[in-house]
């Protein structure tokens, strides 16, 4: 079980799909272990690591005071571009255990409320308005 002892200390992330438009779309929540607070978000068309790289371009913190990011194992979170940007910022990874989605169980968490609460009452008829009404921090 991951402890944060402090805010921005360990980030949590994952991916959820939401149809937009008739059309299957991601988001990426990065979420600090500490508040469980999501602090920083990304919206769009592929399930890819440019996806996760924008929602961390969109943290509005200090990236060099996290120390540790933990996800599952998709390809989006363990590749070559997300290790060269926790390289750059000195961010040690964390995956998850092979077939154990509690290892990532705050980030598991926040999706099933982002999608039972806000995500599956609404029709979206565009992405702007999936981040403008459910997304903006």
């Amino acid at each position: 079980m991951l402890i944060s002892l402090d805010s921005m200390e360990a980030l949590v992330s994952d991916l959820t799909y939401v149809k937009v438009a008739n059309t299957w779309h991601y988001v990426c929540l990065f979420i600090d272990l500490f508040n469980r607070e999501i602090v920083g978000y990304n919206a769009g068309k592929n399930k890819d690591a440019n996806l996760v790289v924008k929602a961390i371009s969109k943290i509005n913190h200090i990236l060099k005071q996290i120390t540790l990011f933990h996800t599952d194992r998709g390809k989006e979170f363990d590749n070559k571009l997300i290790d060269e940007v926790l390289k750059t910022f000195e961010i040690e990874r964390s995956l998850s255990t092979k077939g154990c989605p509690y290892d990532n169980a705050v980030a598991e968490a926040t999706m099933m409320a982002l999608k039972t609460e806000f995500v599956k009452q609404m029709k979206f008829e565009s992405l702007e308005q999936l981040e403008t009404e459910y997304l903006i921090m």
